[in-house]
Parts: structure tokens; sequence; C-alpha cells
């Protein structure tokens, strides 16, 4: 039962992420707002592929809530109605959480599949919270971070609703980027406190400080490139898809702090493989960290210096968060002390 739990753990993990991937390529494709409403999408659970599919037509049958774009606005069904020869207002509401009326069938799928695969994740942690309750009497706080994981997805779903309601604010995408990365954490903290495998790591209270301040400084890194991202998204409104080399052209403050931040987490963690490495202490996931941050800065450098090349900004946020859960693991590892060493 205990294997069952922690696969099923891993699972909604993989999911979590596979939403993170869909966010980043929603992000980078501009599909944001590709389905107007939620949860459905032009008031179909499975959206439409032609935009004849959401034009106002005659002796057309409508069902209750569907949307149509009419006069380059979003006009939602009352009822269930077919219609005559001329369009007649009384059987249509303006939609009023926004005036974007829009439609790309390319986004609209994009954004559709980002939703799949959220839905998906919030049944497999809805599952995990069922199966928990098996543990409530031996470890308490498995059950009740496996609810808070499902509230948290629910939390998340809002925050994805009011992400297209505001037309996509930059600190709403940033909270709902955040929380994402919140629900990875205590997945992984689950998958964690379930495992019964006895790691030979040794304690050491200096690799568990910076461990901590390490995780700090990502989350900040992957705050500002959030922002980062944004000055980006509306240089690209401006100087359209094409003209990629015009993005940077001008840049904010914060993007030469993002830069420059990135320095400081590599040399912390090169500093976290120094001291691991030498003192022997078993924390062999430190180098995947290692890896993940020379692969972030090669992606970094190539979206300033090559013109954003194809999939460089979402590999670059997907990383970030597959980062995150690295660290975040490798400190709950450094938390409990199993061997104690002397250090200098």
């Amino acid at each position: 039962m205990d294997i069952t739990f922690r696969k099923i753990a891993k699972i909604s993990l993989v999911l979590v992420y596979l939403v993170i991937v869909a966010g980043a390529v929603v992000r980078m494709t501009g599909s944001g707002m590709g389905c107007p409403d939620w949860p459905k999408c032009f008031g179909y659970y499975i959206p439409p592929t032609d935009v004849t599919e959401i034009q106002w037509q005659a002796d057309r049958t409508f069902e209750k809530g569907q949307v149509i774009i009419w006069n380059e606005t979003l006009q939602v069904s009352k009822e269930t109605f077919t219609t005559t020869n001329s369009f007649n207002e009384e059987n249509w509401e303006m939609y009023t959480k926004h005036d974007y009326a829009e439609f790309n069938p390319w986004h609209t799928w994009i954004e559709y599949i980002n939703r799949l695969f959220g839905a998906l994740a919030g049944l497999a942690t809805l599952l995990l919270a069922i199966i928990s309750l098996k543990f409530w009497k031996k470890k308490k706080r498995i059950p009740i971070l496996s609810w808070l994981v499902v509230v948290g997805m629910v939390f998340q779903a809002w925050l994805g609703a009011t992400v297209v309601y505001s037309v996509l604010e930059p600190a709403k995408i940033t909270i709902h980027m955040l929380m994402a990365l919140v629900i990875v954490a205590m997945l992984l903290y689950i998958i964690y406190l379930a495992n019964k495998e006895n790691k030979r790591i040794r304690y050491d209270r200096t690799v568990l400080h910076f461990s901590l301040i390490a995780l700090v400084l990502t989350l900040v890194q992957i705050g500002m490139g959030t922002q980062v991202r944004q000055f980006v998204d509306e240089q690209i409104d401006i100087f359209g898809y094409d003209a990629k080399s015009l993005w940077l052209q001008n840049p904010e403050v914060l993007f030469y702090i993002h830069r420059s931040f990135s320095i400081i987490v590599l040399l912390i963690n090169v500093y976290l493989v120094y001291r691991i490495t030498k003192l022997n202490l078993g924390h062999f996931k430190i180098y995947w960290v290692l890896f993940l941050l020379v692969v972030e800065v090669i992606t970094g450098i190539a979206m300033n210096y090559l013109d954003f090349p194809f999939a460089s900004q979402p590999l670059h946020l997907v990383l970030a968060s597959i980062l995150f859960g690295v660290q975040f693991y490798i400190l709950l590892d450094a938390l409990k002390p199993r061997k104690n060493i002397k250090t200098s």
C-alpha cells in the first residue's frame, strides 16, 4: 500500500510539472487568452477548431452558455435556441469578465491542453489525498499535507480563472507560477515522508543553512524571471513576434538584476557542491543542481544573445522549476541529522 501511495504521489508530481511545462508553452506562444472563458472554452467542453463554430449563423441551434464573437464582442447564449434570419439581441448577453474577443485555433487548443493537464493533476492529487488517510494514525503530516495539496490545486484553478479574467495581469501570472512551486514542494515533502529508505546522508549545519539560502535565492530569481518575461511579452506586442532582435533592445533595470543575480545563485551552489563533496555528505542530488544551473545559464545567454531560439523560453522556465524541486528535496535531506560530523 505504501508503494502504491508513493507511486501516486510521484505521478501527481509529474502531472504538476506537465502543467508547468504546458503553462510555459502557453506563455511562449501567447495562448493565454486562447479560451476567453473558464472553465469551458467558448462555452464548449471540447473547444472549437474553426472560427465558424463561434460565429452567429442563421437557422443554427446554440446551447445555453455558448459563446460567439459578434461585432468584436463576446456574446453568451442565454438559453438553448435556434436562430432565425437575423441576430436577436434578446437571446444573448455580453460577456462582462473582459473585452478580449479574438479567436486563434492554435492558441485555443494550446490553452485547452494546459487546462486538461491541470484537471488530470487535480484528479491525481485528490486520489492521493483519499489514500493518504490510511497514514492518519502513523504519520498525520502525510494526510494533512495531501489535503493541503488538494486545497492548493483548487486555489490554483481559481488563480487560473482570475488570470484569464484579468487578461493576463503580470502580478497574477507571477502568483500563479509561485503557487505551482508551492504545490511541487508539498508533493516532494509527502514523497519524502513516505520514503522508508535509509539514506546515507550525513548532517552538516553549514550545508543546511546554505541549502536554505540557495532555495530562497532560486525563488527570488524565478519571481524576477516571470517579470522579465512579462516585459518581453510587452515588447512582442509592440514590435511583433518576428522582430526578436528588438525585444531586449532597451530592457528594464530588472533584466540586469535578474541576469547578475544568476551569478550569486551559481556561486552559492558551487560552494555547496564543494563542501558536500569534500566532506562526503552523500547529497548526490547536488550534482543535478549544478547541471541544471549550467543549462539555465546557457538558455539565458541564448535568449539574450541569439534572439530567443525556439523553445528556449519555456525550457528556461521549466528547468528553473525542476531546479527548485531538486533544491527543496536536498533541503529536506539536510534537515534531518543522521550522523553528526565535526566540521570546521
